[in-house]
């Protein structure tokens, strides 16, 4: 569970970069407040992130990071119980 939750990261990390390279294009000041700033890359996706496929890649985004948790704390807390 904890591979396919893996997965899932990947996919939003994919997602991430996408926005933060979007992020440096329309200007260094975005750039540097989506990686630096916590919670302002939210704010510059769904505000200012203007991309064919914005949709897409908000939903995978967001699914990916929720589900990739979910999927990796259940996989850990499986392999702790089986250790009892």
């Amino acid at each position: 569970m904890a591979m396919l939750g893996n997965l899932f990261f990947l996919a939003a990390f994919v997602c991430s970069i996408i926005i933060l390279i979007h992020a440096f294009k329309a200007s260094v000041g975005q750039g540097f407040l989506c990686l630096c700033v916590p919670f302002y890359v939210f704010y510059y996706a769904f505000a200012r992130f203007e991309h064919p496929k914005k949709n897409v890649i908000l939903a995978v985004w967001l699914a990916g990071w929720l589900v990739g948790g979910g999927l990796s704390g259940a996989g850990i807390a499986s392999s702790v119980m089986g250790e009892l």
